[in-house]
């Protein structure tokens, strides 16, 4: 890792000085006021001052404060202040962990030996799982992540493949839960497009960093600027962003993808699903996690009522509200299948319904059953899946013939058709 040294002139806030001494922020508020050799701040504004760490710690230090600095928290401070960013520093770690393991350069420059020491105690992939995560945690109102119980249960559905995708791949969370879902049984190809240069750089760090797996991450826009023009994979996984509107309605007019119908300018997830459609190989499965709202607003009957004739959209699932941000909503999981190679309609085609979300729903502090709504969505999933067809189960689940479903709203609302 070359360039300029990480951890010189590295600043720290006061909630990153109480969380270095383990105290409260009064705490430190408090020692400002009693202690005149507590350090200036450098930097950061009148209400949010910085410290520099160095000066921090070695007061700390001096004042009996500070035993000894965690290994985990020590990394995290350098990367947290430092001046280029954390992403940025984030990545650059990742790298060293990427190309040195658990070696430290021989140098011994702070930031690289911090890096070095804690991939000895938690591994290289657990390192960077370790930073990565106090990095997204911090980063939570910013960005629209996909909680891992949610991933996994999406890779379960799309089952097993040697190819997947995620379009809007975000830390690459979906892809991850791909890999595990493989674990290492077969080679598995990964590719990822997300617009945040910085998030595409950091997952693909994380996946290349866990292994067993060819990775492709691009930075850009699927829809408006396709990375992977000309791939077709067994899987598509995606967690597309919510009620975009300019995702390129207007430019993407004649677009071929649109083989379902051009989505309306407030259908930004419709486009997402025929994106996903048209990168699977015939027969491939796609999962997509949507907005409860895509099932029926009006916009929209008259894709769905396309997806459904064609035999593409074979499962919508209703999830609990707090399965996924934006956690007040239930969000809906649509499951997808390219169709055949052969043109025409599928014949006598059905839709499987499922409603976790009344039955499955969270239970105060205790959270979600995780396991049993798994239990739920995948027996049903997989029961369908190879018969075409599914015994009624009352307000949980139901196979809809297609015809029964195509009339003015063309409403895929599970809730609605399960009395």
């Amino acid at each position: 890792m070359g360039g300029r040294q990480v951890g010189e002139n590295n600043e720290v806030t006061a909630a990153g000085i109480a969380r270095l001494a383990g105290v409260g922020r009064a705490a430190v508020s408090n020692w400002r006021r009693r202690y005149e050799d507590f350090p200036r701040p450098v930097g950061g504004s009148e209400s949010s001052p910085t410290f520099s760490l160095r000066e921090v710690e070695r007061w700390l230090r001096d004042q009996g404060k500070l035993a000894e600095v965690p290994v985990r928290e020590r990394l995290w401070q350098l990367v947290e202040s430092d001046r280029e960013g954390p992403a940025d520093a984030l990545g650059r770690a990742g790298e060293q962990l990427l190309a040195r393991g658990a070696t430290a350069p021989s140098e011994g420059e702070p930031f690289a030996t911090a890096t070095a020491t804690l991939a000895a105690e938690l591994g290289p992939a657990g390192a960077y799982e370790f930073l990565l995560g106090r990095h997204l945690d911090a980063a939570a109102r910013q960005l629209t992540l996909t909680p891992p119980e949610t991933a996994a249960l999406m890779a379960a559905i799309a089952g097993p493949a040697d190819s997947v995708l995620d379009p809007a791949c975000g830390p690459c969370t979906l892809l991850a839960a791909a890999r595990a879902h493989a674990d290492g049984s077969w080679p598995v190809e990964l590719y990822g497009q997300e617009t945040d240069h910085a998030l595409a750089r950091l997952g693909g760090l994380r996946l290349a960093l866990r292994g067993t797996a060819t990775v492709h991450i691009r930075a850009g826009d699927s829809l408006l600027a396709d990375a992977f023009p000309r791939l077709s994979v067994d899987a598509v996984l995606c967690h597309p962003p919510f009620n975009e509107r300019h995702w390129g309605h207007d430019e993407l007019t004649y677009d071929p993808r649109w083989e379902y119908g051009l989505p309306a300018r407030a259908e930004s997830e419709l486009a997402w699903v025929q994106h996903a459609l048209a990168k699977l190989r015939p027969g491939g499965t796609a999962v997509l996690l949507m907005p409860p709202a895509a099932a029926s607003r009006r916009t929209g009957r008259r894709v769905r009522a396309t997806l459904l004739r064609r035999g593409a959209l074979r499962a919508v699932i209703a999830l609990p509200a707090g399965a996924a941000p934006p956690h007040a909503l239930p969000l809906h999981l649509w499951v997808l299948r390219r169709p055949g190679a052969e043109p025409g309609a599928v014949q006598n085609p059905r839709l499987l319904v499922v409603d976790t979300a009344t039955a499955h729903r969270a239970q105060g502090r205790a959270g979600l059953d995780w396991p049993a709504l798994r239990h739920t969505v995948l027996d049903a999933w997989h029961d369908f899946d190879r018969s075409g067809d599914l015994p009624e189960r009352p307000g949980v689940h139901r196979a809809l013939p297609v015809i029964d479903l195509l009339d003015d709203e063309v409403d895929l609302a599970p809730a609605r058709h399960l009395p």
